[in-house]
């Protein structure tokens, strides 16, 4: 590299920051991804790759897939051409490494921000590490160092090996996934979850939690389970156990030569001896039986082909015929570069990304064993003559396979099924010796040698020779029969405003029809009516929490965009998806500048609605309604407006499509399902009747009372269900804490709301404006977070007062001045109308709430748009002459 490629003035041109896996559905795909953002240095940034001589061609020379073309991103977007490029590096080396993808996405910076980038994975590990070295590579190829890229390359596949899930669990996953069964996995866990809440299973390899742990117990002790399998009549050799070499001895002089040793609980092979013809033979192989367990089985040698039967539910569903880890001579070669080219299979490769077989050991055990046999690892075998380099025929040392499912005589496998039903297992691998598994077993002198718990499928899956056989539909078909669900209904919400108080009616609904309901909201996660976690939990933990309890039918997710952020969706897909609205909120962070840009965060909720599910959309709402083609589901609208005002709700119920809106019913505004079943219109519920809508003063309100509706409907809640849950959901400190809580004092009314954005604050303005009062008073302010723009728009939404107390919060100021939020706010409260005597600023919270009961009049509205609402709620409460909470069920005047 020349000393041009060098001007980038700075030691890391380079950096990648806050990289992180998004496990789940995102802005960025439907599929997991690792994000970061791209920070390039001056004067790197003002150049695009393809300008820094000889760099490309470099990199393009050493990673596949990678042309020394431009990284083209247009005019004045090097960074993202330079953003891109990392992207386009991690993406080879997944595909050196052996973990393919070709996803590879950046958006442009703005407002100064840096691009950001994204590229999938098979494995999170994978996604992050390969991140982390194409910066590293590329910022090599800038300094003109060696790239280094063999020892990256085997790094990455080293993580790729350790991140994803053995041999038995992937084939299991692969076929989950298939069959469209959700499937969660835990870093470092080998248990993974198949299927969402009362469907939810879970497995560890073969193992299910379907798994009797006295079956298991029973069959990793050899010589019970050869007593339990004698007991039933089937045929296994004859043998003891021992504590020492002498007691060895002496069942061996019992029972008669040949033998074999092996430990009382043996895996995979590990210290099993293979045949011993006399006293000094088991003496040798003694140390090796007891260094995997302090018992050891002595039972008399049996011969014949080794062979695996898969028993699943009570039936055979797989047989393999295991062959012993070998060479065959060439009359040339040793034995040891014979095996060497055996393990040179890239299907013996234990990094390769599907291994099938395992590298044959040369090891102690393997020279120990070729040295009964007479021979070395120099021995030079004859051309054609077979020499076995173990004594058993376990794959994971380097066996073979051969299916022979077709094969296995009838009484055989009706025999095996006995044995299986005789320890108790509901998955099993029976190992079988017997010269041919298609005699019945009395007719050759067959032996069952061993029923094993969690059996290794790849045998199976993968023969070396033969039908591969489905093991693993077999075993979800025993946890899911045919017709059998998996999943739970997934109710997902979304949108600026109304979530938590929508999310909470849903759950409401549901539980009035004596399902068990788990739901996640700002506050807290809830099963039932019972608080698991308090706090915000809108992300993906919250919903991993809900959708793992077996206990829960039904899953309602607040989904807010914080999470869809940072780390995406906790689920793959929603049965209902919701978006309320989209209004500017947050703005200026995480890259969301604009509420169109918002708006692409909310969209991945109708994203990743099924296909024989619904998108609930406003169809009040332009950017709402722009979401419709972003669904594989089918979409229904909620709209206020009625067709008349809205050309997209015309155009929807024209097509015979379904809508929940507001109509006439006899004198009464009334929620009515359009386009029901069969094309009926249905009324709800009259809105008077709600006391959620204030009696239709709460306008705000309306979408998510629509919203709740579609859901249910769409979900089979009968509508007489529907109407009761609306008119029994009461807004209270217990059941919408900080969400138009409305208690009566001896003076007046006091409204508690966590509004927190122009939008939410209009709704509620404009509920206040249609209150009978006196005077309307309101505690007022905006986290420090938002833009100054925002702020004065608060302050003339909320000029509507007849006073003002802008009250900041020390917490919320986030890191602006102290003053600043109140006098932004104040600005705008002038610039609506309000004089500047009605209007004053008391910091702390509790001192301006105290403030504002102090001004309270007779017959006064106050409204507190509260951050601590308990607090707020417990201090209006000790008022003189106390509080209670009341429902407003009339409007006001007008």
């Amino acid at each position: 590299m020349t000393d041009e490629a060098m001007e980038t003035g700075s030691e890391d041109p380079i950096r990648l920051r806050s990289v992180r896996p998004l496990r789940g559905p995102s802005i960025w795909a439907t599929h997991p991804v690792a994000a970061c953002e791209v920070w390039i240095a001056p004067p790197l940034a003002a150049r695009p790759p393809e300008a820094v001589p000889g760099l490309m061609e470099q990199l393009a020379a050493a990673l596949p897939g990678l042309s020394p073309d431009a990284v083209a991103f247009g005019i004045g977007r090097e960074e993202a051409a330079w953003a891109q490029l990392v992207g386009r590096v991690a993406v080879a080396l997944q595909l050196l490494a052996g973990a393919p993808t070709m996803f590879n996405r950046v958006i442009p910076g703005a407002h100064g921000e840096p691009p950001q980038l994204a590229v999938g994975y098979a494995e999170a590990e994978v996604g992050v590490e390969s991140l982390y070295t194409a910066e590293t590579l590329l910022l090599r190829a800038l300094r003109g160092d060696e790239l280094g890229l063999d020892a990256s390359v085997i790094a990455l596949r080293e993580v790729f090996h350790d991140a994803r899930p053995r041999a038995t669990s992937l084939v299991l996953i692969k076929e989950a996934r298939r069959r469209g069964i959700p499937v969660r996995r835990f870093a470092g866990d080998p248990v993974f979850q198949l299927g969402l809440g009362r469907n939810l299973r879970r497995m560890d390899g073969a193992m299910t939690d379907f798994t009797s742990v006295i079956a298991t117990d029973m069959t990793s002790d050899k010589d019970r389970t050869k007593r339990i399998l004698a007991r039933n009549g089937l045929p296994v050799p004859e043998g003891g156990v021992a504590e020492t070499a002498k007691e060895a001895l002496e069942i061996a002089h019992r029972i008669g030569f040949p033998v074999l040793l092996k430990p009382l609980d043996a895996n995979d092979g590990r210290g099993i001896s293979g045949r011993l013809d006399s006293d000094d033979e088991v003496r040798a192989a003694w140390p090796i039986a007891l260094a995997e367990h302090p018992k050891v089985v002595v039972e008399r040698f049996a011969q014949g082909r080794d062979h695996r039967v898969i028993v699943v539910d009570g039936k055979v569903v797989g047989v393999s015929e295991r062959v012993p880890a070998h060479v065959v001579g060439d009359g040339r070669r040793t034995v040891r570069e014979l095996a060497e080219e055996v393990n040179q299979d890239p299907k013996r490769d234990p990094l390769h990304p599907n291994p099938t077989l395992v590298r044959i050991p040369l090891d102690e055990q393997t020279e120990e064993f070729l040295a009964r046999e007479g021979r070395t690892m120099d021995t030079v075998p004859a051309a054609g003559e077979t020499v076995c380099l173990r004594p058993t025929a376990n794959i994971s040392t380097g066996g073979t396979s051969v299916d022979r499912t077709d094969e296995i005589h009838p009484r055989n496998a009706l025999l095996c099924e006995l044995a299986v039903a005789a320890v108790g297992l509901d998955i099993a691998g029976i190992d079988v010796l017997t010269d041919d598994i298609g005699v019945p077993f009395d007719e050759n002198g067959a032996t069952i040698l061993e029923v094993n718990a969690s059996p290794g499928l790849r045998m199976h899956t993968d023969p070396d020779v033969g039908t591969p056989r489905d093991v693993p539909g077999a075993i979800l078909d025993m946890l899911y029969p045919p017709g059998a669900a998996s999943t739970i209904p997934v109710i997902a919400i979304t949108g600026t405003n109304g979530k938590t108080t929508t999310t909470r009616l849903i759950a409401h609904i549901f539980r009035q029809t004596g399902v068990r309901v788990g739901f996640t909201t700002t506050d807290g996660i809830y099963y039932q009516e019972h608080l698991q976690m308090e706090g915000d939990f809108t992300g993906p933990f919250a919903a991993g929490v809900v959708l793992a309890n077996p206990k829960v039918d039904v899953a309602v997710i607040e989904t807010a965009r914080g999470g869809i952020l940072r780390s995406g969706l906790g689920f793959d897909e929603c049965d209902v998806g919701i978006v309320l609205n989209v209004t500017a909120d947050h703005l200026g962070l995480r890259g969301i500048h604009t509420v169109e840009d918002l708006a692409e965060v909310k969209a991945v909720i109708p994203s990743v609605v099924k296909e024989d599910g619904f998108a609930v959309l406003n169809a009040d709402d332009p950017l709402v309604v722009g979401m419709a083609e972003r669904t594989p589901g089918g979409v229904v609208y909620t709209s206020v407006l009625g067709k008349a005002d809205n050309p997209a709700l015309a155009e929807h119920l024209a097509f015979g499509h379904m809508a929940v809106m507001v109509e006439d019913e006899g004198g009464r505004e009334s929620l009515v399902i359009r386009g029901a079943k069969g094309g009926a219109r249905v009324p709800v519920v009259a809105v008077d009747e709600v006391p959620l809508a204030m009696g239709g003063a709460a306008r705000f309100q309306l979408h998510n009372l629509m919203a709740a509706v579609a859901a249910a409907y769409l979900q089979e809640v009968p509508v007489e269900t529907i109407a009761q849950g609306l008119r029994t959901f009461l807004p209270s400190g217990t059941a919408t804490p900080g969400r138009m809580n409305v208690l009566q004092t001896a003076r007046g009314t006091v409204i508690v709301d966590y509004a927190h954005n122009p939008a939410a604050v209009r709704g509620l303005m404009e509920f206040v404006g249609r209150m009978p009062a006196a005077r309307r008073i309101g505690v007022i302010t905006m986290p420090g977070d938002r833009r100054d723009e925002d702020l004065r728009e608060l302050g003339q939404i909320c000029s509507v007062l007849d006073y003002a107390v802008v009250k900041e919060h020390e917490k919320y100021r986030r890191g602006r001045p102290a003053g600043d939020v109140a006098r932004l706010i104040g600005e705008g409260l002038q610039a609506g109308g309000l004089a500047a005597e009605n209007i004053e600023a008391v910091y702390p919270e509790p001192e301006a709430v105290a403030r504002a009961l102090e001004l309270m009049q007779q017959d006064d509205l106050l409204v507190i748009l509260a951050d601590d609402f308990l607090d707020v709620l417990a201090q209006v409460q000790q008022v003189e002459g106390g509080a209670t909470e009341a429902t407003v069920q009339a409007a006001a005047a007008e």
